[in-house]
C-alpha cells in the first residue's frame, strides 16, 4: 500500500474522499496509522460550516500506531515503531512563555493544530480522519495500550476534557457538590473525574431527549438528573442541596445561554464556575453583582492540556470504569457526514453520546 485515503473538508457537510502518498518519516518527525479519531461539538461546527481554513483533512483527536518514526522523534518522545499514540491538537512553538509552562494548548506561537489550522509539512495528511496521519517534530505525543479496544481508546480527549474542567479547573474535592450543566460525553467525563476525585453528590442536567444519557450519566456516580426543559434547575439544584448550592459548577452545554445564568444561580458562596460549552459568539447577558457578592471563582476552559490527557489514558488502561456504555457509533471516512449529523441529535432514533469515526 503505498497511498492512502483522507476525508477532506472542501465545504458545508461536503466531504471528499482523496488517495494521497503515504508518506516516510525522516529523520526528527513519524507517520501513524490511524485507528480511530473521536467526535465533539467543534467538528459539528466546522464540518457543517465548511471550516474556515480552506481544503483540510479534519479530526483533532486521533489516535494511531507509528508506521514509521525517526531516530531524534523516536528519542524525543521515547515511542517506536508498533507502539499506539494520542496527538494533541495544538502543534506549539516550544518558544514561548505558554510552553515554557507547558501549556502547549495554549501557544502563543502555534504553527498549526492538526485537523485545524494547516502546517507547513510535504503532505496534507494532517488530520485524524485519514487511513495514515503525518506527525510534525514539534508535536505532543502520548502512548497508551495497544491493548485497549480502539473504540474506548478513542475516548481520550472527551475524557480528558472532564478532568480537566472538573478536577483541574473546578478543584473538585472529596465531599464537595458538583454540578455539571450538560449530559453529553464531556458532561458524563466530567462526572467520571468528579467521582474519582471524591465527590459527595454529583447533580447533572440534560433536555427530556436526553434521558438516554442521564440514564448512562447515573452510572458513572451522578445520584440527581434534572430535566432542563421541562424543571426548574435552580429550584431543584436547591432543593438537592438543602440550600447550599454546588462547590463546582461546570457548564458545558452547546450554544445555551441559560445555562450561564443558572451557573451564577446555583453556585455557593466562595466557589467555583467553570464555563467549557462554547455559545458560537451568542452574548450573554448575567448580573455581575451575583459573581462579586458570592466571591465566585470563573474559569473558562479551553481544550485540553498534557497533564489531563495522561490522567485519562491511566483511567482508561485501569479498566475500572465500563467506558464501552459511552461508545455508540462508529463509522467509517464515507460516514463522517451521517456521524456529524447524529451526533448534533438531528438524526430521528439515533441516541449518541460517544462516536469515533474509524479509517
Amino acid at each position: 500500500m503505498t497511498n492512502a485515503r483522507a476525508a477532506f473538508l472542501s465545504g458545508p457537510n461536503r466531504i471528499e474522499i482523496e488517495e494521497h502518498p503515504i508518506p516516510i518519516a525522516g529523520v526528527d518527525d513519524a507517520v501513524i496509522r490511524v485507528e480511530a479519531n473521536g467526535l465533539c461539538g467543534s467538528d459539528i461546527e466546522q464540518i457543517v460550516s465548511g471550516g474556515r481554513q480552506g481544503r483540510i483533512v479534519p479530526g483533532h483527536e486521533p489516535l494511531g500506531i507509528v508506521e514509521s518514526i525517526g531516530p531524534e522523534a523516536s528519542r524525543r518522545w521515547g515511542v517506536s515503531a508498533g507502539d499506539r499514540i494520542v496527538v494533541e491538537v495544538v502543534l506549539p512553538c516550544h518558544d514561548c512563555r505558554q510552553c515554557a509552562l507547558e501549556i502547549f494548548s495554549s501557544c502563543e506561537a502555534s504553527l498549526g493544530g492538526y485537523g485545524a489550522r494547516p502546517f507547513p509539512a510535504s503532505t496534507p495528511l494532517q488530520g485524524g480522519m485519514a487511513e495514515y496521519m503525518y506527525v510534525h517534530p514539534n508535536s505532543i505525543v502520548h502512548r497508551m495500550d495497544a491493548s485497549v479496544p480502539v473504540a474506548i481508546a478513542a475516548m481520550y480527549n472527551a475524557l480528558a476534557a472532564g478532568i480537566r474542567w472538573a478536577n483541574h479547573l473546578g478543584g473538585v474535592k472529596p465531599g464537595d457538590t458538583v454540578a455539571i450543566l450538560g449530559s453529553g460525553q464531556r458532561g458524563i467525563a466530567a462526572a467520571i473525574a468528579a467521582k474519582a476525585a471524591g465527590a459527595g453528590h454529583i447533580i447533572a442536567t440534560g433536555l427530556a431527549r436526553d434521558a438516554h444519557k442521564l440514564q448512562i450519566a447515573r452510572e458513572f456516580g451522578v445520584q440527581t438528573t434534572i430535566f432542563a426543559d421541562q424543571e426548574d434547575v435552580v429550584e431543584r439544584v436547591h432543593e438537592a442541596t438543602d440550600g447550599r448550592g454546588a462547590d463546582v459548577v461546570l457548564d458545558v452545554t452547546p450554544s445555551a445561554a441559560q445555562p450561564v445564568r443558572d451557573a451564577f444561580e446555583i453556585a455557593r458562596m466562595g466557589s467555583t464556575v467553570v464555563l467549557a460549552g462554547l455559545k458560537h459568539g451568542k452574548p450573554i447577558e448575567v448580573v455581575t453583582d451575583k459573581l462579586i457578592q458570592k466571591g465566585l471563582r470563573v474559569f473558562g476552559a479551553r481544550g485540553v492540556e498534557g497533564h489531563s490527557i495522561r490522567e485519562a489514558i491511566a483511567i482508561i488502561e485501569s479498566g475500572a470504569y465500563p467506558l464501552e456504555k459511552l461508545g455508540t457509533h462508529t463509522f467509517g471516512l464515507d460516514g463522517i457526514v451521517e456521524a456529524v449529523q447524529i451526533l448534533s441529535g438531528k438524526v430521528e432514533g439515533e441516541n449518541a453520546l460517544n462516536i469515533a469515526i474509524l479509517p
